[in-house]
């Protein structure tokens, strides 16, 4: 019988390793080269768990196709299936590449709903709409743009070209995929690399739509996600929102998590930088 002892899901986490052959930021304190050490503690960590899947929520790499291989590599030793996020770092690369990051990242299509035990995952995508992930020609490119002079001209936090937004009909996904497990009683993880709340320079450009779509959503309990390399936390509505920690920061602190589900909450075991947290979800009934 399943107690509240006993973890429904458990994921290892990881943020931004963000790597490339390249010297550090020292004044935003990234360094680049010292992410593979970092990747393989978390790696050898995970594989000494039992997990139902290892996520990183995007930034793979800060740049160069180049990059992608030894963080793959390092990747490959994980024991749990990986789920794989771009985020928009990833497609700082060269614009015949471009098409290729999902692929290289495993990802049967940009945003994807993954069910495991007995939870639904949403994978969201957040670059969808963006100066930097469609092809040079696309016209989400020329939609980026207008988005982007329109939050300029509100003097919007996150008018920034390294965010991104989504498109109505991936918000529309979003809205039908919560719907239906509400209808069946499951619940909802949701995925993403930008944040969507609390609003800050960091938020996807449509982190107000997507959370009124989450908060609203019984079935929803936590969204996931890092790009704002701080980290951070915030609940709304009994849905947990948790802004992972960027592992590319800092010369020798790692940063990655555990993320275990029960049937009355869900912990984070942090391990360096990120932050351990128990969150109650008596309140998503």
């Amino acid at each position: 019988m399943m107690t509240t002892d006993t973890p429904r899901l458990r994921l290892g986490i990881i943020a931004d390793p963000q790597y490339a052959d390249i010297d550090p930021n020292p004044e935003l304190n990234r360094h680049f080269r010292r992410s593979l050490p970092k990747l393989r503690e978390a790696v050898a960590h995970f594989n000494a768990q039992a997990l139902d899947a290892v996520v990183v929520l995007g930034d793979l790499i800060d740049r160069d196709w180049g990059s992608l291989a030894p963080v793959l590599d390092i990747l490959d030793g994980l024991n749990a299936p990986r789920i794989l996020l771009p985020g928009n770092h990833d497609f700082l690369v060269a614009p015949e590449r471009l098409a290729d990051v999902y692929s290289a990242l495993g990802m049967p299509a940009p945003y994807q709903e993954l069910k495991i035990a007995g939870l639904r995952l949403l994978v969201t995508d957040g670059n969808e709409i963006s100066l930097f992930a469609p092809p040079e020609d696309d016209p989400r490119r020329d939609e980026a743009e207008r988005r982007l002079a329109a939050l300029k001209a509100k003097q919007a936090a996150n008018a920034q070209d390294w965010n991104a937004g989504i498109s109505d009909q991936q918000a529309s996904w979003i809205a039908a995929r919560l719907a239906e497990a509400e209808a069946s009683g499951e619940q909802v993880i949701l995925l993403g690399h930008y944040p969507i709340h609390p609003h800050s320079d960091h938020a996807l450009w449509d982190a107000e739509v997507v959370a009124d779509l989450v908060c609203a959503s019984p079935a929803a309990i936590a969204y996931l996600c890092g790009h704002h390399h701080a980290g951070g936390y915030a609940e709304r509505n009994g849905v947990h929102f948790l802004n992972f920690c960027g592992m590319v920061d800092t010369e020798h602190d790692n940063a990655f998590a555990v993320l275990s589900v029960f049937d009355d909450r869900i912990e984070i075991s942090g391990h360096g930088r990120e932050s351990t947290r128990h969150l109650s979800l008596e309140t998503r009934e």
